[in-house]
């Protein structure tokens, strides 16, 4: 822990547990020192937080976006995108050179999303030979700029595909190198047609850097289970078990009852995570199935208003509701599965050790005008304040101190 970050005795008051208990939380160098149930004593409680009596819970975790892509912020442009990702792809080439330095589009989408609650994102950035790092660049100042009210872990993500663009490789290679956290990869049939060998180029890569993979697969039918049970097979031959994520798998959504049945199993065996946005246009994986197997499912936000998509606000209660929406969900304890996707879960994927309120755990929460965790879900009421190690970082949807407006 920095000087920076250590800091005096506070409390949050007058709060509203999930078990539906009234508390004070007392919180000390960015962790929580105790949880009082009814007040805490008199000198913990100058100069209170006030939580006006709202439900209290861990921080939001979004568990894929892509900050570079975001036009948060710059005045309404038409929604230019093709109906292919290849068309896609090749549309956000193009407008590049358009576009405001990529640090002050991801700026305006980070405040964005701190002021709903999320308190940490996995921000995938482009890597290509077009572009080289300086997409990285731009967020791993962002990275600096909001290291004090944000977790941001960097995905090097080869957007054009790996084997398809030559050089590809040693520009992921270089990424880790300047301070991203983990390797990103992209659909080694449909865009290199090649998964032994993009499969094999990103394994050797993670192994020497000795970093996790968080590989995107929207292939469908056979092609997306074999992607997908083969990064199981060299999750387990490299011992990389438990920091390899599976971004989007929507082949899990569409397959039969023992195809999914096996892949679930060879994913859990293998301790390879899934990620998903919960997107209405592709078979949704099933949650709860997954999880029952021992798969970690975390939910992210995507694509928020950029080239590929005109959609999304950053909050992750609405990503948890979506998700909740399309699995069918209706009781509380549904809901509540949706809303760990969208929290504890992400916060065990992304390594957040210590994601919860407990005594002991970081003291990254935020309080929402709702009953319950399943409320807060169903209806994504107004939040209060967010707390980043026992600060306020954010109150009533407006990030606060030196983030609070561009740099």
């Amino acid at each position: 822990m920095t000087s920076t970050q250590a800091h005096d005795k506070s409390v949050l008051a007058d709060v509203r547990l999930a078990d539906g208990r009234v508390a004070d939380i007392v919180m000390q160098d960015g962790r929580i020192a105790e949880i009082a149930t009814g007040r805490a004593t008199v000198e913990d409680r100058v100069a209170p937080i006030e939580g006006q009596g709202m439900l209290v819970l861990p921080g939001l975790v979004d568990g894929h976006m892509h900050l570079d892509k975001a036009l948060t912020g710059l005045p309404w442009m038409p929604h230019p995108a093709g109906p292919t990702r290849m068309s896609r792809i090749e549309t956000e080439k193009s407008l590049r050179g358009t576009l405001p330095p990529v640090a002050e589009r991801a700026s305006n989408l980070a405040r964005l999303c701190v002021a709903h609650g999320t308190t940490a994102i996995r921000t995938h950035v482009d890597i290509d030979p077009d572009n080289g790092l300086m997409h990285l660049h731009g967020l791993m100042e962002v990275r600096e700029q909001f290291a004090e009210i944000v977790d941001l872990q960097i995905v090097a993500f080869p957007q054009s595909g790996v084997m398809r663009a030559p050089g590809t490789s040693d520009l992921l290679e270089a990424a880790l190198g300047d301070g991203a956290d983990v390797l990103g990869g992209l659909d080694p049939i449909a865009i290199d047609n090649d998964l032994d060998g993009q499969l094999d180029t990103l394994f050797a890569i993670a192994e020497q850097h000795d970093t996790g993979i968080d590989i995107h697969l929207h292939d469908a039918g056979a092609d997306g289970l074999a992607e997908i049970n083969a990064l199981c097979d060299r999750t387990r031959a490299s011992g990389l078990g438990g920091r390899v994520t599976v971004s989007h798998g929507f082949c899990l959504g569409a397959a039969s009852a023992d195809d999914f049945a096996r892949t679930a199993n060879a994913m859990a065996a293998a301790g390879v995570s899934l990620a998903t946005h919960g997107g209405a246009a592709s078979p949704l994986p099933p949650v709860k199935a997954l999880r029952e197997r021992g798969v970690e499912v975390i939910a992210g936000n995507d694509n928020i208003r950029d080239t590929w998509s005109p959609f999304g606000n950053g909050d992750m209660l609405e990503r948890a509701m979506l998700l909740a929406w399309r699995s069918g969900y209706r009781t509380d304890e549904d809901l509540e599965i949706a809303l760990d996707c969208a929290s504890g879960a992400g916060g065990r994927v992304l390594g957040l050790e210590g994601h919860g309120i407990a005594v002991g755990d970081r003291a990254d929460l935020f309080t929402v005008e709702a009953e319950t965790p399943g409320e807060a879900v169903a209806q994504r009421p107004r939040r209060g304040v967010v707390l980043k190690g026992g600060r306020v970082v954010a109150r009533d949807g407006k990030v606060t101190g030196t983030a609070a407006s561009p740099s």
